[in-house]
């Protein structure tokens, strides 16, 4: 049987198989033995990829005490089998594991951004910040926590969103960049210097989630890109 799976399930011998399986082949976990797209983004944080059970140990032995899954969970009570391999390597390593749905393709809910913030308040560190790939995801989470919590300028913040992490501004996944963007021009018609307090001000007042992802046009090209190519979740 395939596709996602009850914590029951993933507890029987076929269940584990499949687990794997889905880790290995169906999450292309195999590309991350050739490529790893992994970061360090300051002295107690790190950007990476789906990590391994084998990989959560090392990030273990690194001194990493909390991982923030920003794949989140699945709107149901089956969860994919990488999940449940994740959970239970937290829990045997002693590794807080957080479940915080960030997206790819969707400009950010206002809810996402200001519980993150308070996460990042309140969190173990070090941390890990995780997607599936380490691109997208990761980036905006990347960004978000040097802004806020390390407070490094915005625009060095947001150099966590580029091609050299996998990210694709002109796919679908630009949404991302063009919800900074809104953000800034907003900043500059006030006068404002985009503070992570004015940053947050204006989220929980004025951001339009709506107006922001409708008045995003990715380009063909880079849709085929992120669509087609590299498979944005």
């Amino acid at each position: 049987m395939a596709g996602p799976m009850t914590r029951e399930e993933f507890a029987t011998p076929e269940g584990r198989k499949r687990a794997w399986r889905n880790l290995f082949l169906g999450d292309h976990g195999f590309l991350r033995k050739i490529y790893d797209n992994s970061h360090q983004i300051s002295d107690k944080v790190w950007r990476t990829y789906q990590p391994s059970p084998a990989r959560l140990k090392e990030w273990r032995d690194k001194g990493v005490k909390t991982v923030i899954n920003l794949r989140g969970l699945r709107n149901s009570v089956p969860q994919s089998g990488f999940y449940w391999l994740e959970e239970e390597a937290c829990d045997q390593l002693g590794l807080t594991l957080i479940n915080h749905r960030a997206w790819s393709r969707e400009a950010p809910p206002k809810e996402f951004i200001l519980e993150l913030n308070d996460l990042f308040e309140t969190i173990e560190y070090p941390a890990i910040l995780h997607c599936k790939s380490g691109a997208d995801r990761a980036g905006i989470g990347s960004a978000l926590y040097l802004f806020l919590h390390e407070r490094r300028p915005l625009d060095e913040a947001l150099e966590q969103l580029s091609f050299k992490y996998g990210h694709v501004k002109e796919g679908k996944t630009g949404v991302i960049d063009h919800f900074f963007e809104t953000y800034q021009a907003a900043a500059k018609a006030e006068g404002a210097e985009p503070t992570p307090e004015h940053f947050l001000a204006w989220v929980e007042n004025d951001y339009d989630k709506d107006a922001v992802q409708e008045s995003f046009k990715p380009t063909a090209l880079g849709s085929l890109l992120t669509e087609k190519i590299l498979r944005r979740e």
